[in-house]
């Protein structure tokens, strides 16, 4: 078993979805002890954003490479590299807090360079379909507020969109676990721990 591991929080592995996304690794290496583990930290080792030669290489030919050139060619292969990643692993976990609504711009960029036309998904007279195989993705998300129930007092773009965007490219067994309101100090972080947890025992198999 391969798992694929993305963080992209500035606090690294004291941010509070890093933590929450190893409690989600722990189930599944008790189940699978000699899964092997690729890790992107997309905050240490930060992605380029899709630039003007990117897209138009992507634009050139049905699958892009063979128009691309330069610098264009470079972003096409770490583009193909990180679609790898994906496309080997078994399953995946991702780590992100919620920034502004939404989700990290270095989410984002790893987004904008797997989600790419003619390679994880076609374009059909009836809509965009996925070329990935389904497998299980667990997003832990971690909040300063509310994002979710009766408390929640701001808009979440950042649940709807990655609902959105994965089945895009095929992924559609998405779970989420979310530790909300950190900025309400350690004992209602460690409430909201404790609260997370049944819901990882139920749902990560």
């Amino acid at each position: 078993m391969k798992i694929l591991h993305i963080t992209c929080s500035p606090r690294g592995q004291q941010s509070v979805s890093y933590r929450l996304s190893q409690r989600v690794m722990d189930r599944l290496l008790s189940q699978h002890p000699a899964a092997q583990i690729v890790t992107r930290d997309l905050w240490a080792e930060p992605l380029p954003h899709v630039d003007g030669e990117y897209a138009g290489a992507l634009g050139g030919t049905r699958d892009g490479a063979r128009a691309a050139s330069g610098r264009a060619m470079s972003s096409l292969v770490l583009s193909e590299r990180l679609i790898a990643e994906l496309r080997d692993a078994d399953c995946v976990i991702i780590a992100t807090p919620m920034h502004n609504f939404t989700v990290p711009s270095a989410l984002k960029a790893w987004l904008d360079h797997v989600v790419r036309i003619g390679v994880t998904f076609n374009a059909t007279p009836e809509g965009k379909i996925g070329t990935l195989a389904d497998r299980p993705v667990y997003i832990a998300v971690s909040s300063g507020g509310y994002r979710t129930g009766e408390r929640a007092r701001q808009p979440d773009f950042l649940e709807p969109y990655l609902r959105a965007i994965l089945p895009t490219i095929g992924l559609k067994n998405l779970t989420f676990f979310s530790v909300e309101s950190t900025v309400a100090g350690p004992e209602a972080t460690t409430a909201a721990f404790a609260a997370v947890e049944r819901e990882l025992d139920d749902c990560v198999a």
